[in-house]
């Protein structure tokens, strides 16, 4: 395969994803996608039909996309989505010189370039609750009298509580109210890389130089600097010149200042010196708020008790909710209207799995049973009625409830073909939305797996 080709690549990549997810999501997710160019920047650029599958790849695929063109060069830096017109689609014919050929405006990339900054992260997206009523406070301070009121500003929390958006959301406001002044966001993987790459190419210099122009700073997940002594001393001296000149500079984490290892104590006590707030577990009514706003941001109005059975019912986190409302979306987009109640149950049984720590073996063992044969014959090459059933529904569970490959599934259960697995498993998915008993009989199974 060259690497260098985007059709031979997109193929490869086609292959991976196709044992990663099902044939149904397959079949919808990448039958209208192709990789639009390969950037100088060893950026993939990856072409899609709307707004909706981008942000849809960025929510469900984009971990798995990295992971595979990673995997085949270290020297791919990163994925990023394009809207690509109907005019501007190419066959796959005509993608075989693609690499350069294809350059859209500014717009239609879904970061602005010149500060990293997403435009849909913005105030009016952001959905205010106790749980973040204090962290959005300490974020209108600091935008009105930046560099002076709460800085550093640093926000932590669990992962998915709404970081990223509140700190980009600064940073596009303070686009609007400072025109002129400059912002710039990243993440501290992506500081170490930049600082890395100056170091290796002689370029320190231009580093520093690039850093210290800012007027506002926006760096996310600090908590990755950990045990990077080089680095920390780099920041170490960019946060002094930025402070002393009374620039803005924000910091984001998964714990507080005092809690990320491995940090030297000198940088440790700048991140703590300004404003450190948290922003804690959305209650109910703040989820609810969430499930609506989100909803009619894609143009679909949810009833209240759909609302309230999605918030009481997924206990995760705002990025879980969110991903169930776009699931939603999709569903009401293909059918044409808001879905009700039943379906919403049916749709969160993906989003309700039991615990992730069971074996194989222990799936296994509770489903022969269940329907009291012999868990030996499972992994036996038979094609009696009473076993091929219950191994079907066995890989099923496998695949939906644990997301484990199609690959793995086929040689836990007695060295098994992938297209074995997908098969069985797109059997069970079709017939348990149709067969009531069926769908009651996997229902038990699962609470036997708690």
């Amino acid at each position: 395969m060259d690497k260098t080709n985007p059709k031979e690549l997109w193929e490869h990549v086609l292959t991976q994803v196709e044992l990663s997810i099902s044939s149904a999501n397959f079949n919808t997710w990448f039958r209208n996608s192709f990789i639009a160019k390969i950037g100088e920047d060893n950026v993939v650029y990856i072409g899609v039909p709307s707004q909706f599958f981008k942000d849809w790849y960025l929510k469900k695929f984009h971990t798995l996309l990295l992971k595979i063109i990673r995997d085949v060069s270290y020297e791919f830096r990163n994925i990023e989505y394009l809207i690509v017109k109907d005019e501007q689609r190419k066959t796959p014919k005509e993608t075989k010189n693609v690499r350069g050929a294809l350059e859209l405006p500014l717009e239609e990339f879904y970061i602005n370039k010149s500060d990293n900054l997403n435009p849909r992260y913005t105030f009016d997206t952001f959905v205010i609750g106790s749980f973040n009523n204090l962290a959005y406070s300490a974020a209108q301070a600091a935008l009105g009298r930046p560099g002076i009121t709460y800085n550093p500003l640093f926000i932590y929390g669990d992962t998915g509580r709404g970081k990223t958006h509140l700190i980009q959301a600064i940073g596009n406001q303070f686009k609007k109210q400072y025109q002129g002044r400059k912002v710039f966001y990243l993440t501290s993987e992506k500081f170490v890389v930049d600082y890395t790459d100056s170091v290796q190419a002689g370029t320190a210099n231009r580093f520093k130089d690039k850093y210290r122009q800012y007027d506002l700073l926006i760096m996310d997940d600090v908590q990755f600097l950990s045990k990077k002594d080089k680095t920390q001393e780099e920041l170490f001296h960019l946060f002094n010149a930025l402070y002393d000149t009374n620039k803005q500079i924000i910091f984001s984490s998964d714990r507080p200042p005092a809690a990320i290892p491995d940090i030297a104590e000198r940088l440790k006590s700048r991140l703590a010196s300004g404003m450190a707030v948290d922003i804690s577990e959305p209650d109910p009514e703040s989820r609810m708020a969430i499930v609506q706003k989100k909803a009619a941001l894609h143009g679909v109005m949810l009833s209240t008790d759909v609302i309230e059975y999605i918030a009481t019912t997924l206990s995760g986190s705002i990025r879980e909710l969110e991903g169930m409302v776009n699931s939603l979306v999709c569903n009401a987009q293909v059918k044409g209207g808001a879905p009700d109640i039943a379906e919403v149950r049916q749709s969160l049984r993906s989003f309700t799995r039991p615990q992730k720590n069971i074996s194989v073996k222990n799936v296994v063992d509770k489903v022969a049973e269940f329907y009291g044969i012999d868990e030996e014959s499972i992994y036996e090459k038979t094609r009696r009625r009473e076993v091929v059933r219950p191994r079907q529904i066995i890989m099923y569970l496998l695949r939906e409830d644990f997301n484990i490959s199609y690959p793995t599934i086929g040689t836990k259960l007695g060295g098994r073909d992938h297209t074995t697995v997908i098969h069985s498993c797109e059997k069970i998915k079709r017939e348990v939305v149709v067969d009531s008993e069926l769908s009651n009989e996997i229902q038990n199974i699962r609470t036997l797996l708690v």
